[in-house]
């Protein structure tokens, strides 16, 4: 029926659907494996054309499309599953059942429905990739189909080690080099570091249709490998030997066919506010070929529907379409369901060669083998190569594969058929043990400890990588990878010259598939779509904009149009200007957080980075319209500005394109700069130049001819000047007291004048157009000058941010670094980075830097005979137990059961797997058994020896996380003697700790690597050596209930899963009670536990209990209760999960949770637990149960240690320090060149004023700089330490404000010295100066608090950064500067003015900065105004008004009399109502303030961290109650 409805809409040549007769069909400009050429292994043969293999099909093939069928092999079925490889062509019904995998174990499905959907599959996979479509194409006739590579050589910078940098550094370094220059010459000294070989002499093809599993250690050199395949070379020093697709050279390719060449990151990098469908809609829209590549007829939007429907179709993501891709604070699909839209995504670039690195992570093996088969469809139907790198490959996984390569310290130890790998090695004289997968058994054979031996060969094996790679080009199987190589060549070249026939203009380049206006429009839409997906922060973003209007529009409300409200008008627009300028700033975050996804998508060849520029740009149109419009309506109107139509909407532009330019500006820096910290340093000196030469500030007349030039490349200066001639033109201001001078029952109209610029002797009206050509030399005839001239800034910034993002490059490639202590580095690699720039001899020897500094090695280098002792490690005699375990969560109005009636126990000497499906609940399970559950209602009986749980549980048990979360700078040694020191009793002595620390060390095989740093992913220690750390961790404690470990194989190569495994068994048997929840395990590592917890979904026990010799119990339970047998070479892990249906949502099988519950295995398991509970009720008490102690170790040493953490950590930071200082000096040296020499005029008073007030501009970069520092540390307590119960938020609090305070006190001192002495603290007193450094200090401890304090309510970086303008513009707007204190509205004057610690500030810098000093007024700042006949001097006319207002007059050489608003520096103070005799008081108030800051910071990450949900856990117990 689902044909019949499908068919109506197509032609009659169409409805034919394919036989499954046995036919293997070729497309024509394809050449074929060797394999499908007929090898010798019996494999039909699939040399038959194309017109003979239609004419067997019928006449409705060719016309239908000609989608080949593929077969299963059915000569070698031992050999590969049903879903083979390209020469294996399979049915229909295998593509549904291996693709889909909707009907595995579903026996109720009607068979007519499944050949009706089979069909219709079939029909849309031709419509995509049949005969028609490549007849009709000309873009498939011109593919570059094959990869050929030969001889190929990578060579990367540095040693794969170095040292960790300090702050020691910045003195250190010079006399460092002195002592090199002398002792080993010039070249050691000044030379580069020394290039290493990452890969060396790689030879072999990769045929269309045909997949190459990349196997490898992680750092072995296979993400190099798949990076130059992708043809990804940037990063990398040099790229010897050929590397050819298609026969077309790489520089070409990269040149010309960019588009055809992919390499996908094992991340999955998506929009998380996309749907699925619209994220597949664009790539679709970006690869849509042109008409001559598309179907008779078929239009855009056709082409993109139909692929759509193929696309979900066969990746089986069609449910998924309408819902977010999400991330980790977006919820959306699932993991495996995001790998399977990046595939989609990559089907959907038809790239010919395509490289997949490491993108199993984190599956379960179900999960993962989908995701392998879903390339492999991809790469039979699209008749592509593929090179896919799994770290854990399973048997089912490795029979996908027709290739295989194993690379070792950038060695090819293998290239061949992944059918002969396994037989290779073993000729070599290695053995495969039973149940070991061929993927382990290739990985293992080039590590010492794993690898198996044949007897008689012991001496016979190759040892090292070169050795290994040396067998393998003498083998025969090198020898055929040069046959096949040069039999592909010959094909090949026939294959190019049709390619050239072919070949039309639009196919001469095929590195964009659409024109660059169409990449606009489409990126335009996408973005549009992203903003969109993300209401909340859109409507959060203008409900901020409106709450700052009002607040504004409030402080500046119904300004007078006289005198008195000139310096607040021109303080209103600069506001105006300002505020939405700075709300660009947060673009530079948005920069770097969507810069990977932009730069996947320039590797994808969907878009130029250019057209996604301009997209930003063109959407930005209308919604900085709608920010400025929201903001500027309100407090246009509420501060009285000119209302008049004409004015509202010239003011309204202005803002619009200013704010636009500085959109642009700001994603300039983010496209130019590598990173955001060095951006954050550009922008905060970049600001206080925006803001200081605006104009506002400085009158252009004033401005230091040094640093005059700035205001001409400011765009906020040009905007300001249409901003205020715009408002001033036609404004006549009328002039009061204080400004009206003199003032008296005998002053009259003809005998006064204006204080404000431009007045006019006898008048008391000023000009708004004299006022502003006087004041600040402006111009209404400049308006639309102005306009043009920053727009050509918003062009320019547009441009220069095309040009970085043009420039930047995708999948930076570079050999991972280990970092080392100074001195703690072992002595073979100390004495190679002591030499490291003398690397002529490497080079000219030949040799490899990776072999003589091999860190894997070295740093792993204890034996396993060496280690077998497990003496000293903390032996467990409890038993823990839980029964009755339920777990409840608000969902959606309602509630969800993640955990059901779940029981269970953990024995001494005992390992226990927690395994199930993605979503059963494992990793809850075991949260929820460690007491780490603080959201829920979680009830059932948790019992160690019978009794409830100490307080002492959380520090008694290990929790090894899978997140591998530790402090990046501390070392191996410093991460485990900190664990034992704070988690093991006080009784035990600190040095007896220690030594523990070393057996661990030893234990875990990390001798060598104890010194090192642990870092971040990259650069630091590798995957297997950060989870080592993370069980050393846990075992320094001394854990003497239980270990807790969940997924400790994830993310690890199968040798390094297998380590782990190995020593969790050797703990075991030492008699530790372990408990751990393990992803993809194979059969070997399966063996090594003895006891599983099996999950379903749902959270319901399927099976709990021994798994017996070969999982012999597991395999009974499951066999006696209706599970089909489990083969003899099966992993029983694998079985165990196919047949409970984990992973497949329309399993129609039985409820083995039910099956479970009334099960006799059951009954056993509960009576063993009650047997349990009884034997343990009487047995003596452990000393961690008596000791009932939260935290080992009192809060003096807790808070000791955290500190000397932190300050260790801030010492080895050198970029965060080195920022910080250099942002003080820079912002320092500008201040005081701004406002060098300041004279004694009424100007240089304001001045004064205004370089004190942008010492407090400088505090917001800063704050952004220190508050990752703080969030950092409070992550790694909440996320690990606080449930471990290392330590308390009071010791994590104290030690991340202690740790900022000498810093910042070195910080403010340079700033000091940069900006004091050349402006505002010349001719000035000592004691001035003591006071001024005194209080610059504390507004140091001031800021560290401020943004601490918003840090510690704030759930991450982004919030945080974005609340600091908010909170800084509140309270630095009230403080008396941007409106002075008489202007400042009554309300806001009455109490937020004296609220504002910034008020306190300000009066004791400007006090003591001003006190005592005379004014002279410059020329154009004197009022004139002619003496009346009846006044005998000018000073007797004036003496009413300078008895009230103060000032100075003065008789002119023309006989007028000139008044000077000020007489003394105290008088211009008073204006602001600032008075030197408060300054101590002024001090004691700004220290409480700093004070309640850190008293904010103590109280929020309280309130945060747990004691704002005990709080309400209290509340809802009392309404109970």
């Amino acid at each position: 029926m689902a044909t019949k409805a499908l068919d109506d809409g197509l032609t009659d040549s169409e409805r034919i659907a394919p036989t499954q007769e046995d036919h293997s069909v070729s497309a024509t400009t394809t050449p074929l494996s060797p394999k499908e050429q007929g090898d010798g292994k019996g494999e039909s043969s699939a040399s038959t054309s194309s017109d003979e293999a239609s004419e067997d099909e019928g006449p409705g093939m060719k016309e239908a499309g000609g989608f080949e069928p593929l077969r299963a092999n059915q000569s070698t079925p031992s050999m590969r599953p049903k879903l083979g490889k390209s020469q294996s062509r399979m049915t229909e019904d295998d593509i549904f059942r291996a693709l889909s995998r909707r009907r595995t174990n579903t026996s109720a499905t009607s068979v007519e429905t499944e050949e009706d959907e089979q069909a219709e599959i079939e029909k849309l996979m031709s419509r995509m990739f049949g005969r028609s479509r490549q007849e009709n194409s000309e873009e498939e006739k011109t593919r570059h189909v094959g990869v050929v590579f030969k001889n190929l050589t990578v060579k990367g910078m540095g040693l794969g080690a170095s040292l960790q940098p300090t702050n020691g550094d910045i003195f250190l370094n010079l006399p460092r080099t002195i002592r090199a220059l002398f002792t080993k010459g010039a070249a050691a000294a000044f030379g580069k570091p020394p290039v290493r070989n990452l890969l060396t002499e790689f030879t072999g093809s990769i045929r269309p249709g045909e997949m190459t599993l990349v196997l490898g250690r992680p750092g072995s050199g296979c993400s190099t490998f798949l990076k130059i395949l992708g043809n990804q070379r940037f990063g990398f020093e040099d790229v010897q030997g050929e590397v050819t697709y298609g026969g077309t050279d790489a520089k070409i390719m990269a040149k010309d066919f960019r588009g055809e060449v992919l390499y996908n990151p094992e991340d999955d990098l998506h929009y998380a506010t996309l749907s699925v469908k619209r994220t597949l809609e664009f790539a679709l829209k970006t690869r849509t070929p042109g008409k001559d590549s598309r179907k008779q007829g078929e239009s855009r939007a056709d082409y993109v529907r139909e692929f759509l429907r193929v696309v979900t179709k066969l990746f089986w993501i069609e449910h998924t379409l309408t819902t977010k891709v999400g991330n980790e604070y977006v919820r959306g699909v699932s993991g495996g369901e995001k790998k399977r839209v990046s595939i989609a995504e990559a089907m959907i670039t038809k790239a010919s060669v395509q490289a997949w690195d490491n993108s199993t992570r984190g599956l379960d093996a179900s999960t993962a083998l989908e995701y392998v088969q879903s390339i492999r469809s991809l790469t039979n139907m699209a008749h592509i190569s593929t090179a896919v790198a799994l770290y854990q490959a399973g048997e089912s996984l490795y029979d996908l594969f027709d290739k295989v390569l194993l690379i070792d310290q950038g060695q090819c130890l293998y290239y061949g058929s992944a059918d002969t790998a396994k037989k290779y090695f073993q000729d070599l004289g290695f053995d495969c043990p039973d149940r070991w997968t061929t993927a382990d058994f290739l990985t293992s054979v080039s590590d010492e400890h794993e690898r198996s031996i044949r007897p008689g060969f012991e001496h016979r094996i190759p040892r090292s990588a070169e050795q290994f790679a040396e067998a393998f080009k003498n083998s025969e199987v090198s020898k055929r990878n040069w046959e096949d190589i040069r039999d592909f060549e010959q094909q090949v070249e026939s294959q190019r010259r049709e390619r050239l026939s072919n070949q039309s203009k639009a196919t001469q380049k095929k590195n964009y598939t659409i024109p660059f206006h169409r990449q606009v429009l489409a990126c335009t839409h996408r973005q549009l779509l992203i903003t969109l997906g993300d209401r909340a922060s859109l409507v959060g973003k203008w409900g901020g904009i409106i709450f700052q209007a009002l607040i504004v529009g409030s402080l500046f409300y119904n300004q007078p149009t006289t005198s008195d409200g000139v310096f607040t008008r021109g303080g209103c627009l600069f506001f105006i200007l300002l505020f939405n300028a700075l709300l660009a700033l947060a673009e530079l975050t948005s920069a770097f957080s969507s810069r990977p996804i932009m730069l996947k998508h320039k590797s994808f060849s969907f878009y130029r980075p250019s057209a996604y520029a301009l997209a930003q740009t063109f959407l930005d149109v209308p919604l900085v319209l709608i920010q400025v419009f929201l903001f500027n309506i309100i407090v246009y109107f509420m501060s009285n500005l000119s209302r008049t139509a004409s004015q509202f909407f010239i003011s309204l532009l202005f803002v619009w394109i200013a704010t636009m330019s500085m959109y642009a500006f700001f994603r300039a820096v983010g496209a130019l700069c590598g990173s955001l910290d060095i951006a954050t340093r550009i922008t905060g000196v970049a600001i206080q130049a925006l803001i200081v030469y605006t104009g506002y500030l400085i009158p252009p007349t004033k401005m230091r001819p040094w640093l005059g030039w700035l205001r001409w490349i400011n765009p906020i200066q040009y905007g300001f000047e249409a901003l205020m001639s715009n408002e001033f033109y036609n404004l006549d201001i009328q002039c009061e007291p204080p400004f009206l001078v003199p003032i008296g029952p005998d002053a009259r109209p003809e005998y006064q004048s204006c204080l404000i610029q431009g007045s006019k002797p006898g008048q008391t009206t000023v000009s708004g157009a004299d006022y502003i050509q006087t004041a600040f030399k402006y111009s209404r005839s400049h308006l639309w000058r102005n306009f043009g001239i920053i727009s050509a800034f918003f062009i320019f910034f547009v441009a220069l941010t095309m040009l970085g993002q043009e420039l930047a490059k995708p999948n930076v490639g570079g050999g991972a670094v280990t970092i080392f202590k100074r001195g703690q580095a072992p002595k073979e690699i100390e004495e190679k980075l002591e030499n490291a720039t003398n690397a002529k001899t490497d080079e000219e020897s030949g040799t490899s830097t990776t072999e003589e500094l091999d860190i894997g090695r070295a740093t792993n280098g204890g034996n396993v005979e060496k280690t077998q002792s497990m003496g000293g490690v903390a032996k467990n005699e409890t038993i823990f137990t839980w029964t009755n375990v339920n777990y409840t969560i608000p969902f959606e109005g309602g509630e969800r059961k993640l955990l059901q009636d779940v029981q269970g126990y953990v024995r001494p000497g005992k390992l226990t797997a927690l395994m199930g499906a993605s979503g059963a609940g494992k990793t809850t399970l075991l949260n929820t058994l460690a007491q780490r559950i603080n959201f829920g209602v979680v009830t059932g009986d948790f019992l160690v020896d019978s009794r409830p749980l100490p307080k002492s549980f959380a520090r008694a048990t290990g929790f090894a996380e899978q997140m591998d979360v530790h402090e990046p700078t501390a070392t191996v040694r410093e991460a485990l003697r900190f664990s034992a020191l704070l988690r093991q009793p006080k009784e035990v002595p600190i040095e007896e700790k220690y030594d523990y620390c070393e057996r661990i060390i030893d234990l875990l095989e990390m001798r060598g690597i104890a010194g090192a740093t642990i870092g971040k992913v990259g650069s630091g220690l590798n995957q297997e050596q950060r989870k080592r750390v993370t069980i050393g961790v846990e075992l320094a404690s001394k854990p003497e209930l239980l270990m807790f470990l969940d997924e400790p194989t994830s993310g690890l190569d199968s040798g390094a899963a297998f380590n782990i495994v190995r020593f969790l068994r050797k703990l075991a048997d030492a008699g530790q009670a372990i408990l751990c929840t393990i992803h993809q395990p194979s059969s070997v590592l399966f063996e090594h536990f003895d006891e599983l917890l099996l999950l379903k979904t749902g959270g319901r026990v399927v099976y709990h209990g021994p798994l017996g010799h070969d999982s012999q119990h597991l395999i009974d339970y499951f066999d006696h209760n209706g599970a089909k047998r489990c083969p003899p070479d099966a992993n029983p892990a694998e079985y165990m999960l196919e047949a409970i249906g984990a992973g497949n949502p329309d399993y129609k099988g039985p409820d083995w949770g039910d099956i479970w519950a009334k099960s006799e295995d059951h009954n056993k398991r509960t009576e063993e637990i009650q047997q349990m509970i009884e034997l343990r009720r009487n047995a003596p008490l452990s000393k961690y149960l008596e000791d009932d102690r939260e935290f080992a170790m009192p809060l003096s040493v807790q808070t000791m240690a955290v500190i000397k953490r932190d300050f260790v950590s801030y010492w080895r930071n050198p970029d965060y320090v080195v920022g910080k200082f250099m942002l003080h000096i820079f912002t320092g040296l500008f201040n005081m060149l701004t406002f060098l020499n300041l004279g004694r005029s009424s100007i240089d008073m304001q001045s004064r004023l205004f370089s004190i007030f942008m010492t407090l501009t400088i505090s917001p970069p800063l704050i952004q700089q220190l508050q990752p520092q703080y969030l950092n540390f409070r992550d790694l307590f909440s996320s690990r330490e606080r449930n471990s119960r290392i330590y308390s938020w009071v010791a994590f609090t104290t030690g991340a404000i202690l740790v900022e305070i000498p810093y910042s006190i070195v910080a403010g001192s340079l700033y000091f010295v940069c900006w004091w002495f050349g402006s505002v603290g010349q001719h000035i007193s000592s004691f001035a100066s003591g006071y001024t450094y005194l209080l610059l200090i504390l507004f140091e401890l001031y800021y560290v608090g401020f943004g601490q304090a918003i840090a510690s309510f704030s759930p991450n970086e982004l919030l945080a950064s974005l609340l600091v303008p908010i909170f800084f513009l509140f309270v630095v707007s009230f403080c008396g500067v941007v409106v002075p204190f008489q202007a400042i509205p009554y309300f806001w004057r009455s109490w937020m003015y004296y609220l504002s610690p910034f008020t306190y500030l300000l009066e004791g810098f400007l006090g003591v900065a001003v006190s005592g000093v005379e004014v002279q007024c410059a020329e154009n700042e004197f009022a004139r105004f002619p003496l009346p006949p009846e006044a005998n001097t000018c000073q007797d006319y004036t003496a009413t008004y300078r008895s009230q207002f103060g000032g100075l007059v003065q008789v002119a050489s023309d006989g007028m009399c000139e008044f000077c608003q000020y007489a003394n520096g105290d008088e211009f103070g008073k204006s602001f109502n600032v008075q030197y005799n408060r300054k101590w008081r002024d001090f004691g108030i700004f220290a409480a303030f700093v004070g309640f800051n850190f008293a904010v910071v103590f109280a929020c990450s309280y309130l945060y961290l747990h004691g704002g949900k005990r709080i309400a856990q209290r509340i809802r117990g009392q309404k109970k109650g």
